[in-house]
C-alpha cells in the first residue's frame, strides 16, 4: 500500500539541493516510491494510495544524521569547564590526568544499565529535533570488556528507540593507565585481539582512532586502520583538533569515510582528503567550547569541492550537549557555512560519513522512508534559531516516530 503525504514544501538534499514548493512524497513499506510536485504524481500510482497525510504547507526535510558523537558515557566534567574558563588548556587538562581519562574511570565504574539511563535522554534531545540516524563511538571504556559494555548500550539504545545507530569502536581514544608509557603495546591490543572479537560479536560498524599529540601518532593510528582492512571495516578520524601530525593525510591514502574536527587541516590536506572522496566532518560546538581560534580551512575545502558534514560532537569534556541543531547554528556563525551547506552537512554528506549515503540522508526513490517535518517558514531557519526546536514530527520507515501531525 502507498502512503501520500503531501502539500508540503520538501528539500530533497539530493545532489543539486531540489527543492518542490508544492511538493509530495509516495512512500511504501519503509521506503519512498516518488517523490516531486504534487500535481505531477503519476496516475499510475494514484490508485494505489491507502493513506493521506496532508501536511499543511509544512517543510520537511530528510531525517537529520549526526555523524559523530560520543553519546554513551557516565559522569560529567563540569569541574574541567570551569578550569579552562579559569585559563587551563584542554591538553594540559589531559596530561593532568583529567579529560578522556576521567571519563573512562566514570564509565568502567558504571553498569550497562547505568550507561543506558544516562545516555537515553542524551538521545531523546537529538532525536526530539529531527535526528533519524545516529553515530555513536566507545572509547571511553579502554578495556576490552568496558569497550564492548559502551557498544552494547550502543546497540540496546537502537533496539529501545526508532533510531539508526551506527557504532565505532574508538578504543584509540587516549592511552588507559593499565598501558602507561606502551602506546605502541595498546595499539597491538586492540588491532590484534579487541577489534577483532568485538567484530565477531557484531558490535562494531567502523573505526576510529584519535590521531594527535596527547593520543596516538601515525604508525600507531595506521596499525589499527590495517586490521580494520582486514575485516572490511570502515574507517574514521579525529584529526588536526589542536595540532598537525599528519592525521588527515593518513586518512585519505586509507580512504577513509570521514576525517573529523580539522581545524589545523592544511591544503594539501584538503586536496587529499578531496581525492580520497573523504567527508570533512565540522564539529562547531567543541570549536566553542574550547574557545578555539583556529578555524578549519572552509574556504579551501569548498574550493576542492570536498563535502562537509556537521555533527553535535555529543561529549562530556569538549562538546557538552546533545544538540545537533545548535552545531548547525554554530557552524553557521563560527565557520561561515551557508543555510545549504549546513542542511547538506546535516542530511547527505552526514549519510556518507557513515557509509550511508545511498540509504539515508535524501529523499529520492528507493531511499528510506526518514524524514522530518519542520514548523518553519524556511529553510535558513535550521541554522538560525538558537535553543528553539522547530521540528513538528519524525518520519521513520514511513511510519510516524515522534511528534503529531495535526
Amino acid at each position: 500500500m502507498l502512503t501520500l503525504w503531501h502539500n508540503a514544501r520538501i528539500a530533497t538534499c539530493d545532489a543539486d539541493m531540489q527543492v518542490f514548493e508544492n511538493g509530495a512524497l509516495l512512500t511504501r513499506g519503509g521506503k519512498i516510491e516518488w517523490v516531486g510536485p504534487e500535481p505531477a504524481i503519476p496516475q499510475a500510482l494514484k490508485s494505489g494510495i491507502g493513506g493521506d497525510h496532508d501536511l499543511a504547507g509544512r517543510w520537511v526535510t530528510p531525517a537529520l544524521v549526526d555523524c559523530h558523537t560520543h553519546l554513551i558515557y557516565a559522569g560529567n566534567r563540569a569541574s574541567e569547564f570551569a578550569a579552562r574558563i579559569r585559563g587551563v588548556s584542554y591538553e594540559e587538562i589531559s596530561r593532568r590526568g583529567g579529560g578522556i581519562a576521567s571519563t573512562m574511570r566514570a564509565t568502567r565504574a558504571a553498569s550497562e544499565q547505568q550507561l543506558f539511563d544516562e545516555s537515553a535522554p542524551r538521545l531523546e534531545s537529538l532525536l526530539a529535533e529531527g535526528v533519524g540516524t545516529i553515530e555513536i563511538k566507545s572509547g571511553y571504556g579502554l578495556t576490552l570488556e568496558d569497550e564492548a559494555k559502551m557498544l552494547r548500550v550502543a546497540r540496546e539504545l537502537a533496539s529501545a528507540y526508532s533510531v539508526t545507530v551506527k557504532t565505532t569502536f574508538l578504543g584509540a581514544h587516549a592511552l588507559p593507565p593499565e598501558y602507561a608509557g606502551k602506546a605502541d603495546e595498546y595499539i597491538e591490543a586492540l588491532a590484534g585481539e579487541w577489534l577483532p572479537k568485538l567484530h565477531a560479536e557484531g558490535l562494531v560498524d567502523a573505526v576510529d582512532v584519535f590521531c594527535e599529540r596527547i593520543a596516538f601518532n601515525t604508525a600507531q593510528c595506521e596499525r589499527l586502520f590495517n586490521s580494520a582492512r582486514k575485516l572490511s571495516l570502515p574507517l574514521k578520524m579525529h584529526a588536526e583538533q589542536l595540532s598537525n601530525i599528519g592525521g588527515s593525510q593518513l586518512a585519505a591514502r586509507h580512504n577513509a569515510l570521514s576525517c573529523d574536527h580539522l581545524e589545523y587541516t592544511t591544503f594539501e590536506d584538503v586536496v587529499a582528503l578531496a581525492g580520497a572522496n573523504t567527508v570533512a566532518v565540522l564539529l562547531p560546538v567543541a570549536f566553542y567550547s574550547l574557545a578555539e581560534t583556529h578555524k578549519p580551512p572552509v574556504d579551501v575545502m569548498r574550493q576542492r569541492g570536498i563535502r562537509m558534514a556537521v555533527a553535535s560532537d555529543c561529549n562530556p569534556g569538549s562538546a557538552p550537549g546533545a544538540s545537533l541543531l545548535l552545531a548547525l547554528n554554530m557552524a553557521s556563525r563560527l565557520f561561515g557555512l551557508t543555510s545549504n551547506e549546513v542542511l547538506a552537512g546535516a542530511t547527505r554528506n552526514a549519510a556518507q560519513a557513515l557509509g550511508e549515503q545511498g540509504v539515508r540522508g535524501t529523499l529520492a526513490p528507493a531511499f528510506a522512508a526518514d524524514f522530518a517535518i519542520w514548523n518553519s517558514e524556511s529553510l535558513e531557519e535550521l541554522g538560525y534559531w538558537v535553543g528553539y526546536n522547530r521540528c513538528r514530527a519524525v518520519v521513520r520507515g514511513g511510519q510516524l516516530a515522534r511528534g503529531t501531525l495535526s
